[in-house]
């Protein structure tokens, strides 16, 4: 039975991929920072014994590596990591030097270091269990940048985890990881519905997108869990667009 363990589980695309990945038959460990009701909330459907909610404030330093040895003590093995947990606090041009240089220095923590981490405590296990799957939500403004003037740090660590994943798999390929970066464009989750305030409201949002809606998170879960099944295994090293054809490249 696969075990897998999820960032940022408590809302939005990581509760999704939680709760996909326990209707697949997973045991799942549902990470959170604050919300613990929404990690439990995320995995509810599970026995106690296919689940674990772990707490991890991956602003801290190291926190991450913290996370992945309680993820790998509950059943000495982990064979799924799904990076997802992220900040997008503004780093705005026309702000003070003390917002820009506190807003970089946080997203780079929480969007960067730490997911990088984790994922590196992920490959040397899987290479010393025979293989496991790794993947991380980037973004459409990894690719393009954010359409936000303020958000350009949290364009710049989506682009980031993106190089990373990639390079992951290109080279543990040849030991069984492997790796998959889904690349989402506004999702319905609190972050977007926050941040669509800045782009007119919400139904301004919607006017701009091809389908006219943002995406429904669970579509998010429904793929995250596909791609941890490792059905697909050449798919690997692959970013993988969701914006419902709002931006195609």
């Amino acid at each position: 039975m696969t075990t897998a363990l999820v960032t940022g589980a408590s809302r939005g695309i990581g509760a999704e991929a939680a709760r996909a990945l326990a209707a697949d038959g997973a045991n799942v460990i549902a990470h959170y920072g604050s919300h613990q009701e929404g990690a439990a909330e995320s995995v509810a459907t599970l026995p106690d014994e296919r689940k674990l909610l772990l707490r991890a404030d991956l602003a801290e330093p190291g926190a991450a590596r913290a996370l992945w040895r309680d993820a790998v003590a509950w059943r000495g093995r982990v064979d799924v990591v799904v990076v997802n947990a992220a900040i997008a606090p503004e780093t705005a041009f026309e702000g003070t030097d003390e917002d820009w240089d506190a807003g970089w220095a946080a997203t780079l923590r929480v969007n960067v270091l730490e997911p990088v981490s984790l994922i590196r405590e992920a490959v040397n296990h899987f290479r010393e269990h025979g293989g496991g799957i790794v993947i991380t939500l980037s973004s459409w403004s990894a690719q393009q940048g954010s359409a936000i003037s303020s958000l350009p740090a949290y364009a710049a660590s989506k682009a980031a985890v993106k190089a990373v994943t990639q390079t992951v798999a290109r080279a543990y390929a040849a030991d069984g990881v492997l790796a998959y970066v889904v690349a989402p464009g506004i999702v319905r989750t609190r972050m977007s519905e926050i941040s669509a305030t800045a782009r007119g409201g919400i139904e301004a949002v919607n006017a701009f997108l091809a389908m006219g809606e943002m995406v429904p998170p669970e579509e998010l879960g429904t793929l995250i869990a596909f791609l941890a099944s490792g059905r697909c295994r050449h798919l690997s090293g692959a970013t993988i667009d969701v914006n419902g054809a709002t931006y195609v490249r």
